[in-house]
């Protein structure tokens, strides 16, 4: 069993902080400054990753817990956990089975059902952990449904983005369905996009298969690491084609990275972070390229650059809305 280590706040160990940061991680918000801190806590040392990461194996093995015996843990005196520090992870797991689950969650007990709802907010960045061990990370104005049951591990991408890095289950496929498209995996890291027009998937560890919602089993594109794909509106697979990962999922560290990108794909990924969106004045415009890095929360820093990298200015409306037109 892992150490226990005492941290720097004191009395508190590394096992008490990693279970805070568990809990908080799965309310139904969480604010950017949050996720930096909890980033920065758990870079500080290979002990938090270790804590934190056995604390998600624990909550993963609640299902597998009657109700009752859950409730019980839960009732624990806590002057007996201080002598009993593996079960604080239990008590931790419980409360989160029992109390969090009258709101976001429900159904885990007998049924080892465990459903979930999470969602950012404009310019917002979400980290979540999921009970099989499996970790999302929420773009900026994205909401994701999941349903884990015992022979099924089903999630939802209604709008926006999600990075996945999903745990190996060979019994329990994870199924993620975005719009007119789905991708199944056992185990993998791969980034989902869903747009007005399109679902985009793009992966950077493992294979996974990519198929029309609609299409039968044998109707799919395999995609192995630097490889991606998209799904149009009518659930046609694109081939797959090489991608670049890492820019691809840049905007986790808050970045907007642009290879030779359109002014017409420049203004549809800026538009995600703006409370207004920003459109493009002309087809000769939107066919401009451009290659930079900016800060996803500073896109008014990338349209004041915009004039000086490329012939265009900015032009902005009565209703806040900005467009680049021709200079």
């Amino acid at each position: 069993m892992t150490q226990i280590r005492e941290c720097a706040c004191g009395q508190a160990t590394v096992r008490d902080e990693a279970a805070l940061w568990f809990v908080r991680l799965q309310e139904p918000a969480i604010a950017a400054e949050e996720r930096q801190r909890f980033d920065a806590w758990l870079a500080q040392h290979d002990a938090h990753r270790d804590e934190f990461q056995l604390l998600q194996s624990l909550w993963a093995a609640t299902d597998l817990v009657p109700k009752e015996r859950l409730q019980a843990l839960c009732a624990t005196p806590v002057a007996s956990l201080k002598r009993r520090p593996l079960l604080r992870y239990a008590v931790a797991a419980s409360v989160l089975a029992v109390a969090l689950g009258l709101g976001l969650f429900s159904g885990l007990g007998r049924s080892g059902v465990y459903s979930a709802e999470f969602a950012t907010a404009l310019g917002e960045r979400r980290h979540v952990a999921l009970p099989d061990g499996s970790q999302v990370d929420l773009n900026s104005r994205s909401r994701l449904l999941v349903r884990f049951e015992r022979g099924q591990r089903s999630v939802e991408l209604s709008e926006g983005e999600a990075m996945f890095s999903v745990e190996h289950d060979s019994s329990r496929p994870f199924v993620v369905a975005a719009g007119p498209g789905k991708v199944t995996v056992t185990g993998t890291r791969f980034d989902v996009r869903r747009d007005a027009t399109q679902t985009r998937v793009a992966v950077e560890q493992g294979t996974v298969k990519v198929q029309g919602r609609e299409a039968a089993d044998g109707e799919f594109v395999s995609l192995t690491a630097g490889l991606g794909t998209a799904v149009d509106a009518r659930g046609r697979v694109a081939a797959a084609y090489a991608v670049d990962s890492q820019a691809l999922t840049a905007w986790r560290s808050g970045k907007l990275v642009f290879n030779n990108a359109s002014l017409n794909e420049v203004a549809a990924e800026v538009s995600r972070y703006r409370e207004q969106p920003l459109r493009v004045g002309s087809e000769a415009v939107g066919r401009l390229r451009l290659t930079s890095v900016f800060k996803s929360d500073d896109t008014d820093a990338l349209l004041k650059a915009l004039p000086s990298i490329l012939p265009v200015a900015v032009k902005t409306h009565a209703d806040g809305s900005q467009e680049i037109i021709a200079r």
